[in-house]
């Protein structure tokens, strides 16, 4: 090659070095943390860098390590979850500040050991099955409920849920329950705790589409509702989700908590705790946790906690009316505890939002007419239907002014849903977990659309 080749070869290296660096930077300032790193101080520089390190260390030595061990980036969480907790870049992630979370059911968002071991301390609580229990049949979902003085004393000596003598349906105290399970307290822990979780056979093998998990997910909650609809289980219910969520480095808490029971369970074993006696108990919840961490010289840690009234999808139009009654008048005694409305359940099987239209835009006009400010913050989107009925609840949470649209895991396949969401401001909730369970969606493949 000549000196004169040799020359424009070299100039054209360098024409496109330059290209191929210009290229890198334009796209990174358009990066949303390119402020960020732009501003970033030398302290915080070095801590991107020592968890950069740190990553790469754990992926080479924890996912990488064995090929026997199967672990890989993006697996299914439930059978990565223990090797998650124990890295240290977990451990990270736990003390780093995150702000808000804008997508708690309040009644899944405490661990399951915690709300039983509360239940045991009540002697109020009881529990019965629909089915006799035997060693060659599996065991039956429990229903739990605390009773009054009078049903207490009913149900006092009542047989135990292995008893040849028990019948099917009636109330056993919680403890004599527990303590007279013939295959030991142990098992009883175990089997009353399983009924409140999703362990990863269910999940992958025994449950594994989106209709089968679903089924198990709805019984997860009728479980725990029957301890939670307690009052006094339901302060600290409450209370652990708060300290639990700041304890996470997260200090502000919009929790979605289902009205759709009108009354619940107050200490003397009364149904007739009502809707405004929760919110009543949040407000000194609050209170009372704010003072503890002021007392501890924490108080920048927590900011507050919201509701996001939520009823199930597959309520009437007629019934649907009474809880936007009632969603407003808990706003307007509560102004500063009601931040919006939603519906729940799954979308798949359920009433489309375009089912309550009516309902629905009635509402808009009235809690204007109140001078009231509840917007409508839905779940939309969270199915792998593709211009179905649940899909379509896309069109008509933004069409009704949604400010944030939760999971909108199908919003990928609609370019001017998506134009609408950058343009109006429409935050997604983007939940990569509950969408692999729940929806039968690779993790990395949600990483990639979101």
């Amino acid at each position: 090659m000549s000196t004169h080749e040799e020359q424009r070869a070299k100039q054209r290296l360098e024409e496109y070095i330059n290209q191929r660096t210009n290229l890198i930077a334009e796209e990174r300032s358009e990066r949303f943390d390119a402020q960020v790193i732009a501003n970033a101080t030398e302290k915080e520089k070095r801590a991107a860098e020592i968890v950069s390190a740190l990553r790469a260390k754990e992926a080479k030595e924890i996912w990488s390590a064995s090929p026997e061990k199967l672990m890989y980036p993006g697996m299914e969480f439930l059978i990565a979850r223990e090797t998650i907790l124990s890295t240290k870049l977990f451990a990270v992630v736990k003390k780093l500040p995150k702000g808000a979370i804008l997508h708690g059911h309040m009644d899944a968002m405490c661990d399951a050991k915690f709300l039983y071991q509360n239940a045991l301390k009540y002697p109020q609580m009881h529990v019965r099955v629909n089915s006799l229990i035997t060693s060659d049949s599996s065991l039956p979902l429990p229903q739990f409920k605390p009773l009054t003085a009078d049903l207490c004393t009913q149900f006092l000596n009542a047989p135990g849920l292995t008893s040849e003598n028990y019948t099917p349906d009636s109330w056993v105290p919680l403890q004599k329950a527990r303590n007279e399970f013939e295959y030991g307290s142990e098992a009883f822990d175990k089997w009353i705790v399983g009924t409140m979780m999703i362990n990863p056979k269910e999940a992958y093998v025994d449950y594994n589409t989106s209709v089968k998990i679903w089924e198990k997910f709805g019984s997860t909650f009728r479980v725990a509702g029957g301890m939670i609809r307690y009052e006094p289980i339901m302060k600290e219910y409450m209370r652990q989700v708060l300290l639990s969520s700041i304890e996470d480095g997260i200090s502000y808490v919009e929790l979605r908590i289902n009205f759709f029971y009108k009354l619940a369970i107050r200490e003397d074993g009364s149904e007739t705790l009502e809707h405004r006696d929760y919110l009543t108990m949040l407000g000194e919840v609050i209170k009372e946790v704010k003072h503890q961490l002021k007392a501890e010289g924490r108080e920048d840690e927590f900011v507050g906690a919201k509701v996001i009234y939520t009823t199930l999808r597959f309520v009437t139009n007629e019934e649907l009316i009474w809880y936007l009654e009632d969603c407003m008048a808990l706003k307007k005694e509560f102004p500063d505890l009601i931040a919006g409305f939603d519906l729940v359940a799954q979308e798949d099987t359920n009433n489309p939002l375009i089912y309550y239209i009516e309902s629905l835009l009635w509402f808009q006009q009235e809690t204007k007419n109140r001078g009231l400010d509840i917007p409508f913050i839905f779940h939309a989107g969270e199915t792998l239907d593709d211009g179905g009925a649940a899909d379509s609840n896309l069109y008509d949470a933004l069409l009704l002014g949604t400010k944030r649209i939760g999971h909108g895991f199908s919003l990928a396949k609609h370019p001017v849903l998506m134009k609408m969401c950058k343009e109006r401001g429409v935050a997604i909730e983007v939940c990569p977990i509950s969408n692999e369970i729940l929806v039968r969606l690779d993790i990395l493949e949600e990483v990639r659309i979101a």
